[in-house]
């Protein structure tokens, strides 16, 4: 036991440095973004006023409300800036098993993965946002006005931005589970249809049950899916070939 303690010792003093680099990136991350609140304020909240410009101003009912919701909007901005970053520092721990050919695929790997992230954050900023927000909006009338709190509309528009980037990650996660070995090559492809409707499902629970922005999300995922079972059999491994037997 004890040597199997000193044989791990070395990978849990890499995993410990590791572990410190992207706490402290994101303490920093949230720090800059904190002090640059109003700037990400008003630019969080243009999609809002655009959607509906009759609108005033956002209110919080709480002293500690605007405080709280700054530090959440730092905090969820920071990990977002950070996580590149983040990426590059998994990668670092897992690459000293990895062969030659092997990281090169790697490198590949996180390259699409990024991309895809901020693929995804794009499309959820400046697409499906934009869109749930008219809707949402469209219900205001002359004797329904809308007061919209700060602190819940932060949060509703950094999630919905991070869970779109991070459901355009789709590709990369399948990609990641076949190479380790987690799951075999021909699995999604086998399992289609019971991922299409766990789409559907995380679709509309993050669109809250609006049937544009489910549409909005659901199509560029069940897109993702696909391109990720492709990418399983360029980026997969070879698969395992049936021994054959001498006549």
């Amino acid at each position: 036991m004890i040597a199997a303690l000193e044989h791990f010792r070395p990978h849990q003093d890499e995993l410990r440095k590791r572990l410190v680099r992207c706490c402290i990136a994101i303490l920093l991350a949230s720090t800059v973004a904190y002090l640059c609140k109003d700037e990400l304020t008003a630019w969080l909240m243009r999609p809002l006023y655009l959607a509906y410009p009759q609108l005033g101003k956002l209110v919080y009912t709480k002293l500690t409300d605007a405080f709280l919701s700054y530090l959440k909007l730092a905090f969820m901005v920071g990990l977002a800036l950070t996580f590149p970053f983040l990426l590059h520092q998994v990668w670092l721990f897992v690459a000293p098993g990895l062969h030659d050919q092997e990281k090169r695929r790697v490198r590949t790997i996180i390259l699409w993965g990024l991309l895809l992230f901020a693929a995804g954050a794009a499309f959820a900023f400046f697409v499906a946002l934009p869109q749930m927000l008219h809707y949402f909006m469209s219900y205001a009338s002359p004797a329904l006005q809308p007061m919209i709190k700060l602190g819940p509309y932060l949060t509703f528009t950094v999630r919905m931005v991070l869970a779109f980037a991070i459901a355009f990650e789709i590709p990369f996660l399948m990609v990641m589970a076949t190479r380790a070995g987690l799951l075999k090559g021909g699995h999604f492809r086998q399992k289609r249809i019971p991922f299409y409707c766990a789409i559907a499902v995380l679709s509309f629970l993050l669109a809250s049950g609006e049937l544009t922005a489910t549409v909005l999300l659901a199509l560029p995922l069940l897109a993702l899916y696909e391109a990720g079972i492709a990418a399983c059999r360029v980026f997969g491994g070879k698969r395992p070939t049936a021994p054959t037997t001498a006549p």
